[in-house]
């Protein structure tokens, strides 16, 4: 596969190393943007994301939920530049199809595209803003989660949105931890609420890259294996959110500020959507 500079310079924006390590990356990797950066955490590179937003567009993205807080959305309605994106009737219309998301709670992005958006259906709303503005108007993303209580936060002027499922609500204590956790979220992008919840192969490969790591290192054979493991037990603090340090206070993780508030109190679940680099 020929690799391009675009290729190269999107890998770069990814992952932050050198143009020539991204090159050489992508070549062995066959083009393969999930192989180039894990071909270069294994050379010991520190790249800038272990998981990319990797889709390099711009738009709107926005976290809401219904009136009794227990059913929330995330839409992201894209656009090809940020001039287009922070205008105001754009915006207006990521909104509208906000509201009609959360007033509706279709299933699918599908359903969402088909229902009725101020007398046209979204599709057709998102075709006439393409052939008013001129770029390519797309609904990239939609997201829902429903629980006791959903918490929302937007992030970064539309750049962001995050819903958390908690299993109970009905205080302002349980709403503020809420939409801290949302911020946690948003800012540190964990992989899952707890290491218990993360995918096996995702462990053997973060073991995979520890062992490489360690070898070339020059580690001593009897060590390796040990270290490996302790890379992974260092991802999974780094990456799953009730172990993360709280961005708020970071003498404690996210799970003891949550405990705090409410003993009993769990996160079942979110949701993030971002605007790539």
């Amino acid at each position: 596969m020929a690799i391009t500079a675009a290729d190269v310079n999107k890998l770069r924006t990814i992952t932050g190393a050198g143009m020539m390590d991204c090159k050489k990356a992508l070549e062995e990797s066959n083009g393969d943007f999930d192989a180039a950066i894990d071909y270069l955490r294994k050379k010991g590179q520190k790249v800038a994301a272990k998981r990319a937003d990797r889709l390099a567009m711009e738009g709107v993205v926005i976290a809401k939920t219904n009136a009794a807080g227990d059913k929330g959305i995330i839409v992201h309605v894209t656009s090809e530049t940020d001039f287009v994106s922070k205008n105001t009737d754009f915006i207006k219309m990521a909104q509208e199809i906000a509201d009609t998301a959360i007033n509706n709670y279709p299933a699918t992005l599908e359903d969402l595209l088909n229902l009725d958006c101020g007398g046209i259906t979204v599709a057709t709303k998102l075709a006439e803003a393409a052939g008013k503005i001129g770029e390519k108007i797309e609904l990239g993303s939609y997201e829902k989660l429903e629980a006791a209580s959903v918490v929302p936060y937007i992030h970064l002027g539309y750049r962001i949105g995050v819903l958390v499922a908690l299993s109970k609500g009905g205080s302002d204590a349980i709403t503020a931890i809420g939409k801290d956790t949302a911020m946690q979220i948003a800012a540190l992008n964990a992989i899952a609420v707890d290491r218990a919840d993360v995918a096996k192969e995702i462990l053997d490969k973060e073991f995979e890259i520890g062992r490489e790591i360690a070898i070339q290192e020059g580690k001593p054979e009897a060590m390796i294996e040990k270290i490996a493991a302790g890379k992974v037990e260092k991802f999974l603090k780094e990456q799953t959110l009730l172990t993360q340090a709280f961005v708020k206070d970071g003498s404690k993780t996210v799970g003891q500020a949550i405990n705090e508030v409410d003993a009993d109190l769990k996160v079942l679940q979110f949701k993030r959507v971002a605007l790539g680099k």
